[in-house]
């Protein structure tokens, strides 16, 4: 049996409106561009992309979106993304549109991307700082955030650290 080659889409929701962003859901995404890939490529590229199609990753706060797909029709999955111009869901219609970062032949890679965007937009977000006061502000979010995500991997840890050990070894 053959291995499937498959292509990871890193995407980013852009949207003026906050509750955009905040509403996503993984499998109202997924229909969405399913839909939109079967209006710009008929039932051909609607065929082509469900098998294998899916939602690996999404995060509602920063609007980042992982998107799998066959390496054969990536490209049609790619195309399709610009027609995409709203998110609806629950009975609320959000004017957005998908900006394609990046696109990867394994999650590892998008994510390394997905790091050295963060950092540059960081990296901007800090020069565009009018005075020190939003900047030390934004150091010290980005500073408590990440003194939050090491004390929950230390604590992860030490849980799974004392697990090990009370297992018997055969």
């Amino acid at each position: 049996l053959p291995l499937a080659r498959r292509r990871y889409l890193l995407c980013e929701v852009v949207s003026d409106d906050p509750r955009c962003r905040l509403t996503l859901e993984d499998r109202v995404l997924g229909t969405l561009v399913r839909d939109t890939i079967a209006r710009v490529h008929g039932t051909f590229g609607a065929a082509a992309c469900s098998i294998g199609f899916a939602v690996r990753y999404l995060n509602a706060y920063t609007g980042i979106v992982l998107l799998r797909c066959r390496k054969e029709f990536y490209r049609l999955v790619w195309s399709a993304l610009p027609f995409i111009t709203y998110l609806e869901n629950k009975g609320h219609r959000y004017p957005c549109f998908l900006n394609t970062l990046h696109v990867g032949g394994t999650i590892r890679t998008c994510q390394k991307f997905l790091i050295q965007y963060n950092r540059r937009q960081l990296l901007i977000l800090l020069q565009n700082c009018t005075d020190e006061g939003e900047r030390e502000a934004i150091q010290k979010s980005v500073t408590k955030s990440c003194l939050l995500e090491e004390e929950s991997a230390g604590e992860e840890l030490s849980n799974s650290g004392g697990e090990e050990t009370a297992e018997p070894m055969e």
